[in-house]
């Protein structure tokens, strides 16, 4: 995360007077939306003082030049009086902006993109915000060493975004916290094919080059959203409750990736029956090559794989489509709400194939003989699941698989019967929607209230260290 520059004393007069013209008489700049969500991990993600409701992103990719132009519309209601407003925008060139058709001066300071409308926008005022931009899109190394944003791929790009990674390839307001829907459009030279969230919208080839058009109607963090461009196999299918599936497979995993396209219409509809009805309009996958992308993703309705998945990162990733995409976590630091839940999803799987018990597994966790090495099953209880470290630690051991044994421990307090329905009603009540620890912990105990969940929190979610007592 970049950290604006100190300006000097001349320099910041200098900008001071640039900021009340454009604002106007009187204003100053006590109206600017705050350059950051407050994130406790990456406090620059997001911005205040606005909610973006609706992307409509433009783009056009050349993977010979590696360059990216776009155009981005945002379609936004002001949570309160704006005089400035900052958009999250890492690299590329910004060409122009306007605000509801007028030409709005802005300037940039690492990843922040102020804009200074001509006019104020006041508080609940609906306002569109385009900006037209072009370059090369940067990859963003994250705090724990992997790589997201604009990838390059063997034969085209991938965009990934969790979890600040978005903003090397579209301008927006990039916190989870803030969900939109989006429709997107990607020109590509004649031969590749450019896949996307959401549903099939139409192409068209002209003049050597084909536009692919999709559409999410519903809402999604911008980190799910994602662009995949390059030459794909595609395979449309319909689960057995009419669900369409959509999966774009790399040529060269294809016959590996055989398998897993034919098993996705099968753990969907497990997962249906386990977590509720599917929460949007399609399901899919995107498969890539094993070197274009060092880790699955579960963009939102179509994860993406780097190689084909097996059988259990399959079902993760299905069911981070309840958990994490529908529900999103509030900030960073709910991560575990996504990969315990997701990690925990594994094990009923594993359960109801007669594969072996949650219990075994989390007994096997517990007593340290779960991974092949020390190191892992030391880590697991390095930090309590709901409160990691530090930003490079928010995808850590304990995140995915402590998160797993909360919710065991939740399961084992509420019983069998209760616990299915607090999985399936946690998912309708925040479906679309955010949601943090405090949320869950208040969910539960509202839902079963007869039972005393204070020790799974106080040992398990929030506890240092492994707990005494596994029983």
């Amino acid at each position: 995360m970049r950290t604006p520059r100190p300006l000097s004393r001349g320099t910041a007069a200098a900008l001071l007077a640039v900021v009340l013209a454009a604002c106007g008489p009187g204003s100053g700049a006590e109206g600017a939306g705050d350059d950051g969500a407050g994130d406790p991990y990456f406090p620059k993600a997001g911005n205040g003082g606005y909610d973006v409701t609706h992307y409509d992103l433009a783009l056009s990719y050349d993977p010979d030049d590696r360059r990216l132009t776009g155009t981005a519309t945002l379609d936004a209601r002001a949570t309160e009086d704006l005089t400035a407003l900052n958009l999250d925008l890492q690299g590329l060139d910004v060409d122009a902006v306007t605000v509801d058709g007028a030409g709005a001066p802005f300037d940039r300071e690492g990843q922040e993109l102020t804009v200074r409308p001509r006019r104020a926008l006041d508080r609940d005022a609906r306002f569109r915000v385009v900006v037209r931009y072009s370059g090369r899109p940067e990859t963003v190394t994250d705090p724990d060493g992997s790589e997201e944003g604009w990838l390059r791929t063997a034969d085209g790009a991938l965009a990934l975004g969790q979890p600040v990674g978005s903003m090397a390839w579209f301008p927006g307001n990039h916190h989870p916290s803030d969900k939109a829907t989006y429709t997107l459009s990607v020109t590509v030279p004649e031969g590749l094919r450019a896949v996307s969230n959401g549903e099939p919208a139409g192409e068209e080839t002209e003049d050597g080059r084909t536009t692919y058009r999709w559409h999410s109607p519903e809402p999604m963090a911008s980190y799910l959203a994602t662009v995949a461009i390059g030459r794909y196999d595609v395979h449309r299918a319909e689960t057995a409750g009419g669900l369409p599936l959509f999966t774009a497979v790399d040529p060269e995993q294809a016959a590996a990736s055989r398998a897993a396209v034919k098993l996705l219409p099968e753990v969907v509809e497990w997962a249906e029956r386990r977590f509720g009805p599917y929460p949007f309009s399609s399901a899919g996958a995107i498969v890539e090559r094993p070197g274009d992308a060092g880790y699955a993703l579960e963009t939102q309705n179509r994860p993406v794989f780097a190689g084909a998945p097996d059988t259990a990162l399959l079902v993760h990733e299905i069911a981070h489509q309840w958990y994490g995409d529908s529900v999103t976590p509030r900030t960073w630091r709910d991560m575990w709400l996504n990969e315990g839940f997701a990690t925990y999803a594994q094990w009923l799987w594993e359960e109801d194939h007669g594969e072996g018990s949650a219990q075994s597994a989390f007994d096997r966790l517990y007593s340290g003989s779960y991974f092949p090495d020390a190191g892992t099953n030391a880590a697991l209880w390095s930090f309590p699941p709901a409160d990691p470290p530090d930003a490079a630690q928010i995808s850590a051991t304990p995140v995915y698989w402590r998160g797993a044994m909360v919710l065991h421990m939740v399961r084992r307090t509420a019983g069998d019967e209760a616990f299915g329905r607090l999985l399936r009603g946690w998912a309708a009540e925040h479906r679309h929607a955010n949601a943090s620890t405090d949320d869950f912990t208040a969910y539960v105990e509202k839902t079963v209230p007869d039972k005393d969940f204070s020790r799974v929190w106080e040992e398990w979610l929030y506890g240092e260290g492994r707990p005494e007592s596994a029983s």
